[in-house]
């Protein structure tokens, strides 16, 4: 009975934190790769990848889009993989296009497996030492789980010009509550409540700032992060752009990290790190 996992870096995986990402964006098809490592010093580190794809041009205003997430954790290799087709569309609250709200859908599969061969149970301990042929005492009525999954959610934005632009979302996810239990009782994963913000305002012919924030509640957990990047453009021409990021946030009652990032063109490449500020110690 735990929270969804988390991206320190959550505004760069548009289509996880809201459905209404989808197609959001300046061109025709936007790709997204993550990969997050958390806590080297356990004994196995949490390890997520995310892969996302949408396109903004097939159908006006119409965003279609497509996530897999593969997050693995634990002794016990708890993995859980999420496949997920979304889609949005944008309605235009003014005739110049300034004001604009897009709500969005995303659905699909969410799939569970747990390899119990790879724990070890105080049963397994004859008296004198450890034996992992010694029964476990344990009886996991299955080790693998397939459910159906659905998030909903709205954006809307204000958007001046590309280096003045606003924008406020909310998302709601794991509407049907699907099971997650290994044991035969059904142990429903929580709702959870995304609500973000985001906006991006010249300061001086090459610097931006971009401040944003995000919070999340699920069950009796909460989080909130919030920070800002600043943007340093290098180079803005026609077809020759470059720019630098520095970053940096504080979530709440845990941790704080910086970022780093750069853009290249069309590509923009990011790194964050995390430096634990809660009382979760080795």
């Amino acid at each position: 009975q735990a929270q969804d996992l988390h991206f320190s870096q959550f505004n760069h995986n548009p289509l996880f934190q809201n459905p209404a990402n989808t197609g959001n964006f300046k061109g025709d098809y936007r790709f997204n790769a993550a990969y997050r490592s958390q806590w080297k010093s356990v004994t196995v580190p949490y390890s997520t990848i995310l892969f996302s794809a949408d396109n903004a041009s097939l159908v006006k205003n119409l965003g279609l889009g497509l996530m897999f997430i593969d997050d693995v954790v634990g002794d016990g290799q708890l993995r859980t993989i999420d496949f997920m087709p979304s889609v949005s569309y944008k309605i235009n609250l003014t005739q110049d296009g300034v004001h604009s709200i897009r709500p969005g859908v995303q659905f699909g599969l969410n799939f569970r497996e747990l390899n119990t061969n790879a724990l070890s149970f105080d049963s397994q301990y004859n008296g004198y030492s450890f034996n992992p042929n010694l029964p476990t005492g344990e009886t996991f009525q299955r080790q693998k789980m397939a459910n159906f999954t659905m998030s909903t959610g709205f954006i809307y934005e204000w958007y001046k010009s590309n280096r003045k632009t606003f924008n406020f979302g909310a998302a709601l996810y794991n509407i049907p509550r699907q099971n997650q239990g290994f044991f035969g009782e059904t142990v429903h994963r929580d709702l959870r409540l995304t609500v973000h913000g985001r906006g991006q305002f010249k300061v001086s012919l090459d610097w931006d700032i971009i401040p944003s924030f995000s919070l999340n509640f699920q069950g009796k957990y909460n989080e909130l992060v919030f920070g800002s990047e600043a943007r340093y453009i290098l180079k803005q021409q026609k077809g020759d752009y470059k720019a630098l990021y520095f970053g940096a946030f504080f979530r709440n009652k845990d941790a704080s990290f910086v970022s780093v990032g750069m853009d290249y063109q069309n590509w923009f490449a990011g790194l964050s790190y995390d430096i634990n500020m809660s009382k979760l110690v080795p």
